[in-house]
């Protein structure tokens, strides 16, 4: 079975989904009809704005046709790292990984999860980075570089 894992994004005043985040659940949501893959993994917690970014997700995926029985859900993580290993705690080893996100935070997040072991692909929805999402991703790598020099 494979499990796509919805990188978590902000969930704006009103509980509305950020356009990063609506794009990311309907690309999985999108996956799931294709028959890629078998269940969905939303991960995020709350950030700025209730509710968490999971629940947001559950809300876009169900809308978008995907059944709940196919829907997991981690609402505590704050960062990709959590995203990805509070989303594995809850998921088991059992099942391939794809990690969805956009495609400029891809490369990052594939080494945040060979950092914590486990082997897994990305799949991204179209998007065009802009120069702030750049910035910020480049800001986010010299951390993860940083924190696997000193071993964290």
């Amino acid at each position: 079975m494979t499990c796509a894992f919805i990188l978590g994004a902000a969930v704006w005043p009103g509980g509305r989904p950020s356009p990063t985040l609506e794009r990311r659940s309907l690309h999985a949501a999108q996956m799931y009809h294709a028959g890629r893959v078998s269940r969905i993994m939303c991960c995020g917690g709350l950030g700025r704005n209730a509710p968490s970014e999971a629940d947001v997700m559950v809300e876009i995926l169900t809308g978008a046709g995907v059944p709940r029985t196919a829907i997991l859900i981690e609402d505590r993580s704050t960062t990709t790292r959590e995203n990805i290993a509070f989303g594995l705690e809850r998921l088991g080893m059992s099942d391939e990984i794809v990690l969805v996100t956009d495609g400029y935070h891809a490369p990052r997040a594939r080494a945040i999860a060979r950092s914590l072991g486990i082997r897994c692909t990305s799949d991204s929805p179209a998007h065009k980075a802009r120069p702030r999402t750049i910035l910020r991703e480049s800001g986010a790598w010299l951390k993860f570089l940083w924190q696997r020099m000193r071993g964290i």
